[in-house]
Formats: C-alpha cells, structure tokens, sequence
C-alpha cells in the first residue's frame, strides 16, 4: 500500500510538471508526445510516466489512440466557450472582492514587467506565459487552494486554445497593456472597475481564440 501511494504520489508530480509545460506553451495542440524522449527528460521511467499520461488523460488534457501513441489534446469550440465562462466567474469575481495590498499584487506586477520586457525582445512565447501568470495571480487574489489547484487545470487547457492561433504576437500583443491597466485599477483602490475592464478584456479574448478556432475548422 505505501509503495503504491508513492507511485500515485510521483505520477501527480509527474503530471503537475507535464501540466506546467502545456501552459507555459512548451507543448501544442495535436503533438505526439515522445514517452522515451520525455522520460529522459523529467528523469523518470516510463512506466511512471504512463501514469501520469493516464491522469492527463483523464483530465482531457492528453488524448490516447490505440497503436499510434499519446498526443496533446486539441480543445474543441465548446470546452474553449466553456473555459472562458469559468475565467469570468473566478477571475472577475476574485478581482472584483481584492485588497490592492494583497501579496498576489506583487506577483501581478511582476508578470505585467515580464511583458513588456518579453515585448520589447520581441518573445510573443513569454508574452504568453507571463500573461498566464498574471491571471494566475488573479485566481490567488482570493485565497483558496482549491481554487488554484482548478484554475492551473484551466489554465492548461486555455493555453492549448492559445496554440490554435498561428501568430502569437496578434494573439498577445493587445493584452500587455490591458494587464497594466487592470493592474493600475486594482492598486488605485478600484477592483470593481478592475472586474469590469477584465470582463470585457475576456470578452475581446475568447472573440480573437474563436475566430481562429473557426478558420481552423473550416473546410479546405
């Protein structure tokens, strides 16, 4: 019983790390997952490592086929409809109740700087990444675990819609200074007009995700 909880304990890291690559956009929609390569990777067997593809799995975040392997999930329109309905509930919500002193504060200035440095070197991939991490924060506003530990599912997923777009830089570039606004709102005292601007910012983002998801769609 013990060696099979360490077992289940390992895949959950194991998955936890995969996870974190899908968000930070290491890992795109469609791709075939390499079980050696990556067991070398993380330094793991391959064994552990199935597991931890059959908790991705499970989560919708990997999908298998028989006799050809594991591959990164693709979302469909309606999870990514879905997905950002849950963003509006648990973001604006946690925005919209912050204290502008909160500790999470710190980590939304240092995503928001991250940007623009990213912006200026012209790296659209850490863009995005610090974007992930400046809702992340937003999520941590409200002080739940359990709320963390579901938005870094969501998260995952949203980052695999981000990959259906071909231009990172149209995807991301409008969003460095919606950050800062937001952020500014939120440090002026004004987290009901932060939750506001945020609504609308996701608004305007799953629009530009859905778009493309449709041109994707269409028949060639």
């Amino acid at each position: 019983m013990i060696e099979a909880d360490a077992a289940g304990t390992l895949a959950q890291r194991l998955a936890e790390r995969i996870r974190d690559k899908l968000i930070a956009g290491e890992l795109r929609p469609g791709q075939k997952l390499s079980e050696a390569a990556l067991a070398s990777t993380l330094d793991v067997s391959r064994n552990s490592l199935r597991e931890a593809f059959r908790l991705l799995t499970k989560e919708g975040l990997l999908r298998h086929e028989p006799n050809r392997g594991v591959f990164v999930a693709t979302p469909s329109m309606a999870s990514i409809i879905d997905i950002y309905r849950v963003r509006r509930v648990l973001e604006c919500r946690a925005l919209e109740q912050a204290y502008p002193k909160h500790p999470a504060v710190i980590r939304m200035r240092t995503s928001v700087e991250r940007a623009n440095k990213a912006r200026e070197d012209g790296d659209w991939s850490s863009v995005g990444s610090a974007n992930m991490a400046f809702h992340a924060a937003i999520v941590d506003l409200a002080d739940s675990s359990r709320l963390n530990a579901f938005y870094a599912h969501i998260a995952a997923e949203l980052r695999l819609s981000f990959g259906l777009l071909p231009d990172p830089e149209m995807l991301h570039a409008p969003y460095v200074d919606l950050n800062a606004n937001i952020l500014a709102m939120l440090e002026a005292g004004k987290p009901k007009e932060a939750a506001a601007a945020l609504d609308a910012y996701l608004a305007q983002s799953e629009r530009t995700v859905l778009a493309a998801f449709a041109r994707i769609a269409e028949p060639a």
